[in-house]
């Protein structure tokens, strides 16, 4: 006999880097356990129009700019669940009009609640490391850090797309390459790689619907209005350049930590500070509004 499906709209809300999360009642389904906000689509509905519908009623909010975040499918025991997902940000002025019992908790602390299974995929996405190191060499199993993501940042030829075709998936999953040469991976690789990088350049000629569904997204960014552009068309963080001069870029002028954090505070996604930055500059970098640190030397 075969299981019933449930088809729910869930929707992933942020501000300042925090995540708004709920609590499942022991009577519910996957009851006792935290949650995303959301319900189940009903007939008629577009899951998207599920979404903006539940969390008006739920959340108490009415949000017009959302993006598709992905679509996971989970088989429990007793049903299959398809879940559609969404994000969108929170604006300041309607955090007063959020019901209880939602909260908003930081992407790290989501590692420690007690959600359904089908949201691992989720919370994984969501969490970031707070150091990226930028090299023109591949990480090998012997000197591969946990801490880090490595953005491997090279052409791209089908030689490099073919050396990362035989990394094993350890690796793969903390790797950021350019939307470029993931293009040139074998579609299974794909899957497993951590993050997409967009230069700036490819970041404003794409709008949300050139984003590949459930994939993770990071933008290099150097100013207010590309930072901006990312978050609207749904990029899950950005690299923000340069901050301070630099030893291959000694005359160029860098934003500055008061410029940098203007532009951190006026997004809701990670912002990671590049440029002149070292493992001393960490702690700097996160009383400047800055999720984390990225550099190619002294990371």
């Amino acid at each position: 006999m075969s299981k019933p499906q449930l088809d729910v709209a869930i929707a992933i809300l942020l501000h300042q880097d925090k995540v708004l999360v709920g609590w499942r009642e022991a009577n519910q389904h996957q009851g006792n356990k935290h949650e995303f906000p959301g319900g189940k689509v009903e007939a008629g509905e577009t899951p998207e129009q599920a979404c903006r519908r539940e969390i008006f009623e739920e959340v108490g909010i009415g949000l017009h700019v959302w993006n598709r975040f992905d679509v996971i499918q989970h088989e429990y025991d007793d049903l299959i669940v398809r879940l559609h997902l969404f994000h969108a940000v929170v604006p300041t002025a309607l955090l007063n009009e959020i019901q209880k019992p939602w909260a908003w908790y930081t992407r790290s602390q989501l590692l420690d609640l007690n959600f359904p299974k089908a949201n691992k995929t989720i919370i994984q996405r969501l969490n970031w490391v707070e150091q990226i190191r930028i090299t023109d060499e591949l990480p090998t199993l012997e000197n591969l850090q946990s801490e880090l993501l490595y953005y491997w940042r090279v052409d791209a030829t089908d030689e490099n797309a073919q050396a990362i075709n035989q990394l094993p998936t350890v690796i793969l999953q903390q790797l950021i390459i350019n939307i470029d040469v993931w293009r040139l991976l074998i579609p299974e690789v794909q899957l497993h790689i951590s993050a997409i990088h967009l230069k700036q350049s490819q970041l404003m000629q794409s709008q949300a619907d050139n984003l590949i569904l459930g994939r993770r997204y990071i933008a290099a960014c150097h100013d207010l209005v590309s930072a901006q552009h990312a978050q609207k068309i749904g990029c899950d963080a950005i690299l923000l350049s340069p901050v301070l001069p630099t030893t291959t870029h000694p005359n160029e002028i860098g934003l500055g930590w008061e410029k940098f954090e203007q532009i951190a505070r006026a997004i809701e996604i990670p912002v990671f500070a590049l440029g002149g930055m070292q493992k001393e500059l960490f702690t700097v970098a996160k009383q400047h509004a800055a999720y984390g640190i990225a550099g190619i030397r002294h990371i």
